[in-house]
């Protein structure tokens, strides 16, 4: 009996087999069939449903309320077209069109006095004519004597009395408008430059990838107040120093902060586009001599602060160190602003700010 029960599930087993070997060759054929048409079909329609999916995306009111998001804060009643974010120091005449000249792409800017004029004098034609915008901010407020120079009406003078260069930088000198110029020097106005070239000394920092740096001093002639600024007479940069020191305070290679590396003086500092934007930014309103940020530029570096600040040996400078705003007069040792306890909590302050 128990086998003639299990013949019709024998038979049952055999039919659907047989049935399931019957459809594997039909469904083949199909699958065959739809590829090899969809080959000469799909892309173009593919390609017209990307485009209507694209064109809804763009269309959606999201994408038309992030498009006003982006825009500059005030600008958003404008045309799309019309809008200037950016904008340059280049002066514009009056009437007419400007003379096709060659863009600057550096830009020069000091704070200068009129006692300093011979010194201005030179470090302004050198880097005029390497073909730099150049603006001087006119702390002592005099700004009619320059007219005697021929480069006069070539520069950019910006006055306010009693005020240091970062105020003005801080200023006049927004990311946003000095945007198309790929280094910014912002320099003391008692530098001798008989033996650099503003040219030669970009090509140097460019292939050097230098974000921060500074030309060297001439210790034979300048004022030296940091190793580190030395020129090294057999490197084109160095980014460190080595001394040895029974304190304590010893820099080797080993070394990974200032003042072993990845330092500059404020002197003479020279910024990339991208680290002057940093820089730019910390900057407080209230800063004046700018004691403690060379210690924090390492935020500003792009990167590797003792690999991408250095000091330019090949392209130097003298500092003569000279009294003028805020500083002392060597004859009678008193201060131009005031007395020694206002300068030491102008220092007090202005470390405590960027510890």
């Amino acid at each position: 009996m128990k086998s003639i029960d299990c013949l019709p599930l024998v038979t049952e087993r055999k039919s659907w087999s047989s049935c399931l070997c019957s459809l594997i060759p039909a469904t083949s054929l199909l699958c065959v069939i739809y590829f090899i048409g969809s080959s000469y079909v799909a892309p173009e329609n593919y390609e017209k449903a990307f485009t209507w999916g694209v064109a809804d995306i763009l269309q959606s009111p999201k994408v038309e309320n992030c498009k006003s998001q982006c825009r500059p804060p005030g600008s958003e009643p404008l045309p799309e077209g019309i809008i200037r974010s950016k904008s340059n120091l280049q002066m514009r005449p009056l009437w007419g069109f400007p003379k096709k000249e060659k863009n600057s792409t550096s830009l020069f800017a000091a704070a200068v006095g009129i006692k300093q004029k011979v010194l201005v004098h030179k470090m302004v034609k050198k880097f005029l004519s390497s073909g730099f915008v150049i603006m001087l901010f006119h702390y002592d407020g005099i700004v009619d004597e320059w007219k005697d120079f021929e480069w006069n009406d070539q520069v950019i003078h910006v006055s306010a009395y009693n005020q240091t260069k970062w105020w003005f930088a801080k200023r006049f000198l927004h990311p946003d408008i000095v945007s198309e110029y790929s280094y910014i020097f912002l320099w003391d106005e008692d530098l001798g430059v008989e033996d650099f070239h503003p040219k030669k000394y970009v090509s140097i920092v460019e292939r050097e990838g230098l974000e921060i740096s500074q030309p060297a001093l001439d210790p034979a002639k300048s004022e030296v107040h940091h190793q580190i600024t030395a020129r090294g007479r057999k490197s084109i940069v160095h980014r460190r120093i080595f001394k040895h020191s029974g304190n304590g305070t010893a820099c080797d290679g080993h070394s990974k902060a200032p003042p072993c590396t990845g330092w500059i003086e404020m002197m003479a500092p020279v910024f990339s586009r991208a680290a002057w934007r940093c820089v730019w930014y910390m900057i407080q309103n209230d800063l004046i001599h700018a004691w403690g940020l060379d210690m924090q530029l390492g935020y500003c570096a792009q990167g590797d602060r003792t690999k991408n600040i250095g000091v330019v040996d090949a392209e130097y400078i003298v500092h003569y160190n000279r009294p003028t705003l805020g500083g002392t007069d060597e004859k009678n040792h008193s201060s131009v602003e005031g007395g020694a306890g206002n300068k030491l909590f102008l220092l007090d302050y202005e470390f405590d700010l960027y510890r």
